[in-house]
């Protein structure tokens, strides 16, 4: 994990081709996101993924309600996706596009059967005074660094769908 002024950077090697673990990070993301870090008044039932441009990505709850926190702005299959942060300093719902963040995710082939995931959290000063906060909340150990644990893991069991 390296932080620069307003951008936190991370890797994983993950043993499975590229179009897999593209797949998996964006069509099944609900199978390796942690379940507590949703906003949502009731537990997560699951997570929705919206794939093209200008999508949205989502909790629902079990009550049925949702939780947009997310809008996909690339999304480039097998090799990238780019999405907004809309999620405050209080880690409430951003409305105003200007003051959100960016995630951009690159899928790189490392071998036929192995890729590297490599995941940018960039421009987090658009969040205003205090955005120091949410990078260190993203680099630490529980935030982008967990996430990609836990992708790695689900796509290490068997159950994993194929890409497309």
């Amino acid at each position: 994990m390296t932080d620069t002024q307003t951008a936190v950077r991370t890797s994983i090697v993950v043993d499975v081709p590229q179009d897999r673990a593209f797949t998996v990070f964006t069509d099944d993301i609900a199978s390796w996101w942690s379940p507590d870090h949703h906003m949502l008044q009731a537990p997560l039932d699951t997570m929705v993924f919206e794939p093209r441009v200008g999508g949205r990505i989502y909790d629902v709850g079990t009550d049925g309600t949702e939780c947009y926190w997310a809008t996909v702005l690339a999304y480039e299959p097998p090799t990238r996706v780019v999405f907004s942060w809309n999620i405050t300093l209080q880690w409430g719902i951003e409305s105003d596009p200007t003051r959100v963040s960016e995630v951009e995710v690159c899928f790189v082939p490392d071998g036929e059967q192995r890729t590297r995931v490599d995941l940018e959290h960039r421009h987090l000063d658009r969040h205003g005074d205090g955005w120091e906060g949410m990078r260190d909340a993203v680099s630490s150990e529980g935030g982008w660094p967990q996430g990609l644990q836990r992708l790695a893991r689900r796509l290490q069991s068997a159950e994993v769908p194929d890409g497309g």
